[in-house]
């Protein structure tokens, strides 16, 4: 039975969401709503828990073998899921997402030259393009009708030469959006017209809310298909990122054989357990997946109701991912006055600024836990601003 409702006990259980968030947020331990690592709070679904279990009553953990199973799961999930035909040799796995973005700067950069970035965005991408000794190329989003826009021309206004690479996180984090495929195609052209290899991080792509629908980039622009990486995992949309498992998607040769090049010197090998069970949960998950969203759907609504109930705060329309987008700027507020109201009610959500500059008055919250623990957090975000209702 799937049960999203179940009260879980995570504190303890070496999780960095429930158990460093007091120190980073300065909430108390025992009491505080974490709400800030894309992590969510319910158990994974039964296949890949049962997936687990076999391997645990089998007792032999040695290396990983042939994954040629594990590749037939990952076409199948993309083709009914997405529509999307990939070829069983596009993959090539890493230990998560992040270190797949290391692998690519390092395989298509050299020091010094940029990777281009659409602010505010999922803020390890300039962590690990600083830590790769590479320059962060932010193009500032415009916010229009409650959305975020990509601005191509003042990005190409912008360049200087040494731009490579661009990350794009399609849907958004954190602001929730999907790209419409024209968008998709024109983001594409630029990085044709401009010589840049282009990456698409989908890790959030199968996290999409009722009456929305997202396109991959790879199916509305095959005409770039030399110059892409798409980056898919299972972590997000399971609830299994502690696997830290993810594949890189190349269908050019020629740019899988540079990328698997720096892999292979990096001396990357397949987590036994993270492959696994990734393969369970590409093959036995959608009924989990199917009762999430229509979950996920009521805390987005329960959370819009909340802050459209409180002066001086908007949300984003959370469009794919669970990850909501709050702006306190309408309050009047210095960053430091809206934290400290949120912290005396022990809320803690990202803080925007981690995103980018652009995110200084915003806040990112997790909303992917149980309904009453949701309600919880809303009742305490209104009395925070209790003063301003």
């Amino acid at each position: 039975m799937i049960d999203f409702d179940e009260v879980l006990d995570n504190r303890n259980k070496h999780l960095t969401k429930w158990e460093t968030f007091s120190g980073e947020y300065g909430v108390p331990a025992d009491t505080g709503i974490p709400l800030w690592v894309a992590d969510m709070d319910f158990r994974a679904p039964p296949p890949v828990n049962e997936a687990l279990q076999k391997m645990v009553d089998h007792g032999v953990h040695g290396y990983y073998g042939p994954d040629d199973s594990f590749r037939e799961a990952q076409m199948a999930w993309m083709a009914r899921r997405h529509d999307w035909v990939i070829e069983p040799d596009w993959a090539l796995q890493t230990h998560g997402l992040g270190n797949g973005l290391s692998v690519i700067i390092n395989a298509c950069s050299q020091p010094g030259e940029a990777v281009i970035v659409f602010s505010p965005v999922y803020h390890s991408f300039a962590r690990i393009i600083k830590a790769n000794d590479r320059r962060v190329h932010a193009s500032t989003m415009q916010i229009r009708d409650g959305r975020f826009h990509m601005d191509l021309d003042a990005l190409a206004a912008s360049l200087t030469g040494d731009e490579k690479i661009m990350f794009l996180c399609s849907p958004h984090n954190p602001g929730g959006r999907i790209w419409s495929a024209d968008e998709l195609r024109e983001v594409a052209l630029f990085c044709e017209t401009h010589d840049i290899i282009m990456v698409v991080d989908e890790i959030h792509h199968d996290l999409i809310m009722p009456g929305h629908s997202h396109t991959i980039l790879a199916k509305v622009a095959p005409e770039i298909s030399h110059r892409l990486i798409t980056l898919v995992a299972t972590s997000k949309t399971f609830n299994i990122a502690g696997i830290e498992t993810g594949s890189m998607l190349i269908p050019d040769p020629a740019l899988r054989q540079r990328v698997a090049r720096v892999r292979s010197a990096m001396n990357i090998s397949n987590n036994r357990f993270g492959m696994l069970m990734a393969e369970a949960a590409y093959r036995g998950g959608d009924e989990w997946l199917d009762t999430l969203i229509p979950y996920l759907d009521a805390n987005r609504r329960m959370m819009n109701e909340a802050i459209d109930g409180i002066p001086g705060l908007s949300v984003m329309n959370l469009e794919a991912t669970y990850l909501a987008w709050v702006d306190f700027s309408g309050t009047g507020m210095k960053r430091e006055e809206f934290i400290d109201r949120l912290c005396r009610v022990g809320l803690a959500p990202s803080e925007g600024r981690t995103f980018g500059p652009e995110g200084e008055l915003c806040m990112r919250f997790n909303i992917a836990c149980r309904h009453a623990l949701l309600d919880e957090a809303m009742a305490r975000l209104a009395d925070a601003f209790a003063d301003l209702q």
